[in-house]
C-alpha cells in the first residue's frame, strides 16, 4: 500500500478511535461538525479518536453511525459479533435482475416496444404497487427488469422527435421507481446510475414535471451520501425551482407538486446542516404550494399534498433535533390520511425518532411497531429505526428491552 494512503477502517487491528477518525475523514467531516451532529464538542471527538477517552456507550455508538451512514456497524466498532446493516440494506433477492437490466448496453436487439399507453399503464399499475402493497419492493422489484428494458426500447424505437421526448419522460419515470427500489441497496455506485441516467433522459424529455421528479430523487441522493454532499443537494434544488418556478402561473397541478415537494427538500437539507429559520422558512413555502392543489389531491410519486405536510413538519423538528417540537407536530399530523403504506411507515418512523429524542422510548418503539405493520420492508431498511432498537435493547427496563428485541427479530437484527 502508498505511504499516503487512506489506512482501512475495516482490517484490523485498529482500535474504535482509530475507526471512528478514519471514517470521519472519508466523509468530509470535520471533529467540530462531527461533534455538533451527536451533541458533543470537537474536543470530545478528538480525545475518543486518540483513545483519551474510551469507546462510548452504545447509544452514542449508534448515533455516530446514523451521522456517519456507515455500511455496517462492525465497521466502526471492528467487533465481529456486531453486523448489523444500518443505512445500507442486506439486499434484496431482487436486486441482481433490476442491477442486470439497469446495466444492460442494448443498441438493437429484437425486443420490441410496447404501445406508449400500454407502457404508461403498467408504470402507473407499478406506482400503485409500490405505495399500496406491505411487501413493496418485492412486487415493484420483481416489475421492474422489464419496464427498464421496455421504456429503453421505446426510447430507440420513436420515430418522431415528439414521440422521442414522450418515450424519454416515460423512461426518467421509470428510472425514478427504480431508485425507490435501488435506495438503501449495498450497491451505491448503481443507486448513482439510476440517479444520473433519470436526470439525463429527463432533460432529454423537456418535460418540467420528469424534470422536477429527478432533481428531487437526485437531492435526495446526493443529501442521504452525508454533510459532503450537502453543498450539491442544494445546487440541484435551486437550480431545478429556478426552472420550475416561473411555470407555476398556469401550470398543472402535477408540476405545481413537484415544485413544492422539491422545496420542501431544500428545507429538508437545512435541517440536516441544522439551520433552523432556514429549513422552516422552506417548509412555509412549500405548505403554501400544497394548499394551492385541490384538497384530495396526492401526488402518485413524491406523495406531496395538503396531508404531507404535518409529517414532513415532523421530520424538519426531528432533524433539528427538537424534540418537543417534533411531538407536538406529531400530535397535529394524521397518519392515517397517508395514502402511501411505505410514506405512512417513513412518517411513523419519524414519529418514533421524535419521542425518542422527547425522552419518550416506550412510545417511540410502539410508534416502530405501527410503521412496522404499515410496510415491513421499509422499516427494515430504515437505519434510523435500527438504531431506535438497537438501543432499547439494551434498555434497562424489563418490559422495554422485551419490546425492543421482538421488534429487533422481525426486522432480522437478533437472531429469533
Amino acid at each position: 500500500m502508498p505511504s499516503d494512503a487512506t489506512p482501512d477502517p475495516y482490517a484490523d487491528p485498529l482500535v474504535f478511535g482509530q475507526r471512528l477518525q478514519i471514517l470521519r475523514t472519508r466523509k468530509g467531516m470535520t471533529r467540530p461538525q462531527l461533534g455538533g451532529l451527536v451533541g458533543r464538542s470537537a474536543e470530545w471527538v478528538k480525545s475518543i479518536e486518540t483513545g483519551r477517552l474510551k469507546t462510548p456507550k452504545l447509544e452514542t455508538i449508534l448515533r455516530l453511525a446514523e451521522v456517519l451512514r456507515v455500511r455496517d456497524l462492525a465497521d466502526l466498532t471492528g467487533s465481529q459479533s456486531l453486523h448489523v446493516d444500518l443505512f445500507v440494506g442486506p439486499g434484496h433477492p431482487r436486486l441482481a435482475a433490476v442491477k442486470a437490466a439497469v446495466d444492460a448496453f442494448p443498441l438493437g436487439g429484437q425486443r420490441e416496444a410496447p404501445p406508449a399507453e400500454h407502457l404508461r399503464a403498467r408504470l402507473a399499475r407499478a406506482w400503485s404497487a409500490r405505495h399500496s402493497a406491505p411487501n413493496h419492493r418485492d412486487v415493484v422489484g420483481a416489475l421492474l427488469p422489464d419496464l427498464i428494458r421496455d421504456a429503453q426500447a421505446a426510447v430507440r424505437q420513436a420515430d418522431t422527435s415528439a414521440d422521442r421526448r414522450a418515450a424519454h419522460a416515460v423512461l426518467a419515470e421509470v428510472y425514478s421507481l427504480s431508485q425507490f427500489f435501488v435506495a438503501y441497496q449495498p450497491d451505491a455506485a448503481l443507486l448513482w446510475r439510476v440517479a444520473e441516467r433519470g436526470l439525463i433522459a429527463a432533460q432529454e424529455s423537456e418535460d418540467p414535471h420528469a424534470i422536477g421528479v429527478a432533481a428531487w430523487l437526485a437531492a435526495q441522493a446526493h443529501r442521504d451520501a452525508g454533510p459532503a454532499h450537502f453543498d450539491a443537494a442544494d445546487e440541484v434544488t435551486r437550480q431545478t425551482l429556478a426552472f420550475l418556478e416561473p411555470l407555476l402561473a398556469d401550470a398543472p397541478a402535477d408540476v405545481l407538486a413537484i415544485t413544492g415537494a422539491l422545496t420542501f427538500e431544500a428545507g429538508y437539507t437545512a435541517a440536516r446542516r441544522g439551520e433552523t429559520g432556514t429549513a422552516w422558512r422552506y417548509w412555509d413555502h412549500a405548505r403554501d404550494m400544497a394548499d394551492r392543489l385541490p384538497e384530495t389531491y396526492y401526488h402518485p410519486i413524491t406523495s406531496f399534498s395538503r396531508a404531507i405536510m404535518g409529517a414532513h413538519a415532523v421530520t424538519v423538528a426531528v432533524e433539528l433535533h427538537q424534540g418537543g417540537e417534533s411531538v407536538r407536530q406529531a400530535a397535529r399530523a394524521d397518519a392515517v390520511v397517508i395514502p402511501s403504506r411505505p410514506r405512512r411507515a417513513r412518517h411513523r418512523i419519524e414519529e418514533a425518532r421524535g419521542y425518542q429524542l422527547d425522552g419518550q422510548p416506550d412510545v417511540a418503539l410502539a410508534t416502530l411497531a405501527q410503521a412496522h405493520e404499515a410496510a415491513p420492508e421499509t422499516i427494515r431498511y430504515n437505519g434510523y429505526a435500527k438504531r431506535i432498537i438497537l438501543e432499547e435493547t439494551e434498555a434497562k427496563a424489563p418490559a422495554r428491552r422485551q419490546r425492543a428485541s421482538e421488534l429487533a427479530v422481525k426486522l432480522g437484527l437478533l437472531a429469533a
